[in-house]
C-alpha cells in the first residue's frame, strides 16, 4: 500500500466543521422537495401534462425537481386557480429557499476552503523554533504534555503521523499535523523541520526512529533531535544517525522495576519528578551572577548536575567545582518554589 502524501493542517476551530454543516443543508434541501412533492401530488388534478395529460406520483416528482431547480421546462402545468394560487404563495418561497440553500452550501464550503488556506499560509509564514513531534501516541501525547507544562507555545506544536484517527485527536486538541511517514523527506519537509528548533521522535520501532532521525538530519543538520528507543543496543545507533539524546525505554522501566524491589520509596521520588503538574520537578535554568564562583554543592535547592560548553557534569565534579557564567544547572525545584525563584546560596 502507497505512502500517503504530506497533508498538513491546521488545528480544528471550534465553530462546526465544514461537512457537518454541508450535511444539514442538504437535509433542509431534501426536506424542501419532499414537502414540495407531496404538495403537487395531493393537487395532482389540478395539473396537466402536454404528453399524456394526467400527472402521475412520478411526474409529481419530475415537476417538483424541474421547479425548485428553476429550470421550468413547460410540459406540466397548473390549470386551476387553487393550483396557481398555490405555486404563488407556498411553492415559489420553497424555491427561493431550495436555491438559498444551495448558493449557500457552495459559499460555505469555498469560504471555509480559503480560511483555511490562509490561516495555514500565515502560520507557515511565521512559524519558528517550534517542535516537530513524531508519533502522537501515548509517549508524543506525554512529550507534549511536558511541553506545555513548561509554557512552550501550543501553535509551535506539530505532530506527524501516519495514523489519522491520531492525527485527528491532535487536531481536536489544537495542534497543527502533517500526514504521512516521517522517514519521508517531503512529510518532514512540509512540517518545516529546516526552521525547528527539535524533533521528538516518539515512535514504537527503533528501526523506523533510526530512518527517521537520519532524514531530519538531512533536512536540518542543526535541528535536536530527541529519540526513544525500546532497545539498548539500538541507541548508539540512534546517536550515530544524529540524535542528540536517547531515551531507553526498556532499560528504564527495567531499573525503575529492580529499584522498586529494594527502594519503593526512592521509586515514588522519581515518578514525583516525573509527573505533571504536581509534587517536585526537575528545572534547568542559566547560573545566576550572584552564583558565580560558589559550588555547585552551595545552592538551594539542591543541583544535580552542571552543564558547561555542551558536557554535562555531576555536581560534585572537580570540573565544576566553582560555577562560571554560562553553566547552566539542572536543579529540583519543590512545589513551594514553583512559579518563584527561591534559588539561594547557602550561609
Amino acid at each position: 500500500m502507497a505512502a500517503p502524501d504530506a497533508d498538513i493542517r491546521m488545528p480544528t476551530p471550534s465553530r462546526s466543521a465544514p461537512l457537518p454543516a454541508i450535511a444539514r443543508r442538504f437535509s433542509l434541501a431534501l426536506a424542501v422537495v419532499i414537502v414540495n412533492w407531496l404538495l403537487v401530488v395531493v393537487e395532482r388534478d389540478s395539473y396537466t401534462d402536454n404528453v399524456d395529460g394526467s400527472v402521475s406520483v412520478t411526474d409529481a416528482l419530475y415537476y417538483t425537481t424541474v421547479t425548485l431547480s428553476t429550470t421550468g421546462y413547460g410540459d406540466i402545468t397548473p390549470v386551476t386557480t387553487g393550483a396557481r394560487l398555490l405555486n404563488a404563495l407556498l411553492v415559489t418561497p420553497m424555491r427561493l429557499l431550495f436555491v438559498v440553500i444551495l448558493v449557500g452550501t457552495t459559499i460555505h464550503a469555498l469560504t471555509e476552503r480559503s480560511r483555511e488556506q490562509f490561516r495555514l499560509s500565515r502560520w507557515r509564514s511565521r512559524v519558528r523554533d517550534h517542535v516537530v513531534v513524531v508519533g502522537y501516541g501515548a509517549k508524543g501525547r506525554n512529550a507534549i504534555r511536558e511541553l506545555l507544562s513548561k509554557g512552550h507555545p501550543q501553535d509551535r506544536v506539530v505532530v506527524v503521523d501516519a495514523d489519522r484517527r491520531a492525527l485527528a485527536e491532535a487536531g481536536q486538541a489544537g495542534f497543527v499535523t502533517v500526514e504521512g511517514s516521517a522517514t519521508r523527506t517531503d512529510v518532514l519537509t512540509e512540517a518545516l523541520v529546516d526552521r525547528a528548533a527539535t524533533v521528538i521522535v516518539a515512535l514504537d520501532r527503533d528501526d523506523t526512529s533510526v530512518l527517521v532521525t537520519l532524514t531530519a538530519r538531512q533536512i536540518s543538520p542543526k535541528v535536536t533531535v530527541v529519540a526513544t528507543v525500546r532497545e539498548a543496543e539500538n541507541a548508539d545507533l540512534l546517536r550515530q544517525s544524529g540524535a542528540s539524546s536517547v531515551i531507553v525505554t526498556s532499560e528504564t522501566a527495567g531499573r525503575l522495576l529492580g529499584l522498586a524491589a529494594d527502594s519503593p520509596d526512592t521509586v515514588d521520588v522519581l515518578e514525583d519528578l516525573l509527573s505533571f503538574g504536581a509534587g517536585l520537578d526537575l528545572v534547568e535554568r542559566e547560573v545566576r551572577p550572584g552564583e558565580v564562583g560558589h559550588a555547585p554543592g552551595d545552592l538551594v535547592p539542591a543541583v544535580l548536575a552542571v552543564v558547561r560548553g555542551g558536557r554535562r557534569h555531576a555536581f560534585d565534579e572537580p570540573e565544576v567545582r566553582a560555577l562560571r557564567a554560562g553553566d547552566r544547572l539542572v536543579q529540583v525545584q519543590s512545589p513551594s518554589a514553583a512559579g518563584e525563584v527561591q534559588t539561594g546560596v547557602q550561609g
